[in-house]
């Protein structure tokens, strides 16, 4: 690999670690549109534990659990493809190249490319799955939560509490393997040129941090949310 795709790399992983710390380091972390997020779970589940009907909740917490399979599912699909691309041998490479502005690159770096793009999905895979069987733990704590004319009202509290936090691991997991696939996007164009790949990573967590801070969504969220 030429030196620019080194330093592409370690762009990649830097911009990685730089939104991960926005993310979670304080005071930037109480900011985000997660933290707003999972204010409303701890929110949710608190009123949940007051009321003797929980059959919708239950729903919606079937409802996650589906949508986090078809994600896992969408990763191994991914995955395939590029074991399918890898085994073409250089057709794939060749039919690339062709286009206007594509890098060539040594057949090995071309794998190495490939094998890149499967890490982050593998990545991505192992994040859902493991999001989806907490998710099924939370199903479990949800049906064993105390009832609602339970009269230790500081155990139903500190109970909700917990369950809230263990919906919240479900929600950062599931939405590390979404990040994964914009990820994965931005590093298709590590195909076509370093440099683009710079830019297009650049993009990525831009957009990303748009989200987290300054979208319509975490605008509401903050005006809505519980002050702790």
């Amino acid at each position: 690999m030429s030196t620019l795709d080194y330093i592409a790399i370690a762009w990649f992983f830097a911009l990685i670690a730089l939104f991960e710390a926005a993310l979670y380091l304080p005071p930037l972390a109480r900011r985000t549109l997660t933290h707003s997020v999972q204010q409303q779970r701890r929110l949710w589940i608190t009123n949940t534990s007051m009321r003797e009907q929980r059959q919708f909740d239950a729903i919606l917490i079937a409802s996650l659990t589906q949508s986090i399979a078809f994600f896992a599912s969408t990763s191994v699909i991914g995955i395939g493809g590029l074991v399918a691309i890898m085994g073409s041998g250089d057709k794939a490479k060749v039919l690339l190249e062709q286009l206007p502005f594509v890098r060539v690159a040594e057949p090995a770096v071309w794998e190495m490319k490939i094998l890149f793009m499967m890490g982050i999905l593998v990545y991505a895979f192992f994040k859902f799955a493991w999001a989806f069987r907490l998710s099924h733990y939370n199903v479990m704590v949800f049906g064993a939560m105390p009832a609602a004319d339970d009269p230790d009202a500081a155990r139903r509290q500190a109970y909700s509490e917990e369950l809230a936090r263990l919906l919240g691991l479900v929600g950062d997991h599931a939405n590390a393997g979404l990040r994964s696939f914009y990820y994965a996007f931005a590093a298709i164009a590590w195909f076509f040129h370093p440099a683009l790949f710079m830019l297009a990573m650049a993009l990525v967590v831009a957009v990303l941090l748009r989200r987290e801070f300054v979208s319509r969504a975490s605008g509401i969220l903050e005006k809505i949310r519980p002050k702790t």
